[in-house]
């Protein structure tokens, strides 16, 4: 599913947000889809230290960079329209990890990198499921109007081929609704974006806390939880099923696949698990192991570079203005090539309203998990 976007939407930002952004030099495409795509394929084949892998990171750093207009513009909508559903709803950006693009290469062999929904992405949390499904509406009805007013030569979305992840969740928990769109520019100097693709998540708190005790799990495990492989631990895997499936029963959701009907039966396989392998300890550990290293925060501030090594037991974020973005994408290139060796290492650059909004946004980073740790005690209690 795409859904084409039209810079008309930029009305739904203030005349001084629309300002900055278009006063800006973009990163432009400088490489073909074929060479896009053969770049891609040569990040999962060739070995690091490889000439040929060099050249082609190259590529992908450019490819990635220049989603970074598009996913702007659309960040800034969802930001107002978002923000009308619920003042406190949660925005962020974020340009997708290199490991992340190699790891969905990998285990989509038929995905084309030039291709691929997400290298741009933008995400809202909302206090409840039912803000979220308010806000998909605010998309739909949006784009049903605007489709009648435009040519032949434009689409419209109706809705109804959204991945709905809430309705349908998928077979390892995770839940929340995912929009993809394809930016149209009817400006003639913005058409060098055209067709580039940027995916919306819209997830409820609850969808958050437990989508980030996901990655958290993940990394001080070592356990490939998102990805499902083969030696990945059974336990873990079902806790996240099972902790999915409570919160869905809590939010009237439809139910997770493979998750006992019965709640009773669900909790007591639950407790299980958390007894077994201790999980409540392991995610409250962990949320005291990290030193932090933060500047101070300053006014104006755009972008935040993020690298969590847990080796060290470090996370060290970096700030930028909105004039220094292009600095911050050769920071976040240095700090990648840095972290190419050593898998823990989580580097990723993203975009956010405050320095408290990011804790909020990516409590992953912060090895925060205690409103995962109190909705999961709060199911656990359901037996005593």
């Amino acid at each position: 599913m795409q859904l084409p976007y039209q810079e008309l939407e930029l009305c739904c930002a203030t005349a001084q947000q629309a300002e900055w952004w278009e006063d800006m030099a973009w990163t432009e495409r400088k490489h073909s889809k074929g060479e896009i795509d053969r770049a891609g394929e040569a990040l999962i084949a060739l070995g690091k230290d490889d000439p040929a892998r060099e050249e082609a990171l190259v590529v992908i750093d450019n490819w990635r960079a220049c989603h970074a207009y598009p996913l702007q513009v659309i960040k800034m909508t969802l930001l107002n329209r978002a923000n009308k559903v619920s003042p406190s709803a949660l925005i962020a950006q974020r340009m997708k990890r290199l490991p992340s693009i190699e790891i969905k290469l990998l285990h989509n062999p038929n995905m084309k990198l030039s291709q691929m929904q997400d290298v741009g992405g933008c995400r809202a949390v909302l206090p409840n499921v039912k803000m979220v499904y308010k806000l998909v509406r605010v998309y739909k009805e949006f784009h049903v109007k605007a489709g009648k007013s435009e040519s032949k030569t434009r689409s419209s979305w109706d809705g109804s081929d959204a991945f709905d992840y809430i309705r349908n969740p998928k077979p390892d928990g995770y839940r929340s609704v995912h929009l993809v769109f394809r930016f149209q520019s009817p400006s003639p100097e913005r058409k060098v974006f055209n067709g580039q693709r940027i995916e919306i998540q819209i997830r409820s708190r609850l969808q958050h806390a437990w989508a980030t005790a996901v990655e958290t799990a993940q990394l001080f495990t070592g356990q490939a939880l998102k990805a499902r492989v083969k030696d990945a631990n059974e336990d873990w895997l079902r806790f996240f099923v099972l902790t999915s499936a409570a919160f869905a029963r809590r939010e009237k959701s439809p139910p997770v696949p493979d998750a006992p009907e019965n709640m009773d039966d669900l909790v007591q396989e639950l407790q299980q698990i958390v007894d077994r392998e201790k999980i409540v300890a392991c995610l409250l550990g962990w949320n005291n192991t990290i030193h932090y290293f933060e500047e101070p925060e300053r006014r104006d501030v755009h972008t935040f570079l993020m690298r969590l090594d847990p080796n060290n037991q470090s996370l060290r974020v970096w700030s930028f203005k909105r004039e220094q973005l292009v600095l911050a994408q050769e920071q976040y290139k240095i700090q990648e090539k840095e972290a190419e060796s050593d898998p823990l290492v989580q580097v990723v650059l993203v975009s956010v309203e405050s320095m408290e909004a990011l804790r909020k946004a990516y409590p992953n980073y912060y090895v925060d998990t205690m409103e995962f740790v109190e909705a999961l005690q709060k199911e656990l209690a359901r037996r005593k």
